[in-house]
């Protein structure tokens, strides 16, 4: 994850909307607003690399405390998770582990039990132990380059979950080997979401919210203001027209993800490298223009959107036979960069493709 809040981590490839207000896709990340029919208060601030926003009823008792508080505990996750600071929890995993079990603050131990349980459903599509393959390919701090077959291979030495050492009795992390690097940044903005909900959900008054980690990442609580039973809408964004958006999701208590290779890519020799790495192979995968992934958490539909990017939709669909509670969206291009897009495990009230 990236503190320095000049990078943009993930993708943008998401439009927010509610019912048939169309809600301003581009606040002030250092502003609190309500909207303009005066029925959701907006709160949003710089983090992880990108912003958070928070959408909740104007008229909840202590909305404005409510809001505060959840994008605090966001910077406080922040300073745990990300490995662009020596000091964080992570940053210390990844330094000495090696040498021993080291006791880990419940939050995240439960972060990485499920992270490696994603990698294990998906076969090794996503594993959380990446971080060496980024460092090798300049995607971790630069410069973005294509690494000697030499430098490559001791980095995918590196790579594997099978490396990291779980005790959950002890809620302990090892590594069995020195070198390990893990990083939490196809997951950790997803948990600091999720996070943020589950505070939105104590809140002594019952509030619905829609929380979004630049708009890559979000969760829908409830129903927006104003609409007992209903959805939150928001608009799939075409990857290769922006303003043509390909449908409209509707979610209630529901994750979201997004991932595409599109916004993090360097080219050498005429060949495009995304930033998505497939840590079966240490190589830069070649994917759809986008994969939305729902899910009951959006750290899960973090983690899954980047392996089923990986995965393709035979994979995908595959998996979501398994996992019901899981759907996709898979926008890929046609000749003249026509969107096709293919979903999965979607009904009718969840998803309306443009017309």
């Amino acid at each position: 994850m990236n503190d320095t809040r000049r990078r943009l981590h993930r993708r943008d490839m998401l439009r927010l909307r509610r019912a048939s207000q169309a809600l301003k896709t581009e606040p002030d990340p250092s502003t609190q607003e309500r909207a303009n029919s005066g029925d959701l208060l907006r709160a949003s601030r710089p983090a992880m690399g990108s912003y958070f926003e928070v959408r909740i009823g104007a008229n909840t008792p202590g909305a404005i405390d409510l809001v505060n508080r959840v994008l605090d505990r966001v910077d406080e996750l922040e300073s745990q998770l990300t490995v662009y600071r020596d000091d964080s929890e992570v940053s210390r995993l990844n330094a000495s582990a090696h040498l021993g079990p080291i006791g880990v603050e419940p939050g995240l131990f439960r972060l990485l039990e499920q992270a490696v349980a994603i990698g294990e459903s998906t076969g090794g599509a996503y594993d959380v132990t990446a971080g060496a393959l980024s460092a090798a390919w300049g995607f971790f701090r630069g410069p973005k380059r294509v690494p000697t077959p030499e430098a490559l291979a001791e980095a995918r030495d590196r790579t594997g979950q099978h490396h990291l050492l779980l005790d959950s009795e002890r809620r302990t992390v090892a590594f069995d080997r020195p070198g390990i690097v893990i990083n939490l940044g196809s997951i950790g903005k997803g948990y600091a979401i999720d996070q943020a909900v589950e505070m939105i959900r104590q809140h002594w008054w019952p509030t619905a919210a829609l929380v979004h980690g630049g708009r890559s990442s979000l969760y829908a609580l409830g129903s927006p203001p104003g609409c007992f039973g209903g959805r939150w809408e928001i608009a799939l964004r075409n990857p290769f027209h922006p303003e043509k958006p390909l449908g409209t999701l509707r979610l209630r208590n529901r994750g979201m993800g997004t991932s595409g290779a599109a916004f993090q890519q360097f080219e050498v020799d005429g060949r495009v490298f995304g930033h998505i790495l497939d840590p079966r192979t240490g190589e830069p995968a070649t994917g759809p223009a986008s994969v939305t992934v729902l899910a009951p958490s959006a750290a899960a539909a973090d983690a899954l959107s980047t392996a089923f990017y990986l995965l393709g939709v035979d994979g995908a669909k595959s998996y979501i036979a398994e996992h019901p509670e899981v759907a996709a969206i898979f926008v890929e291009a046609r000749p003249g960069n026509v969107p096709r897009v293919v979903t999965l495990g979607l009904t009718e009230e969840d998803y309306t493709h443009a017309r």
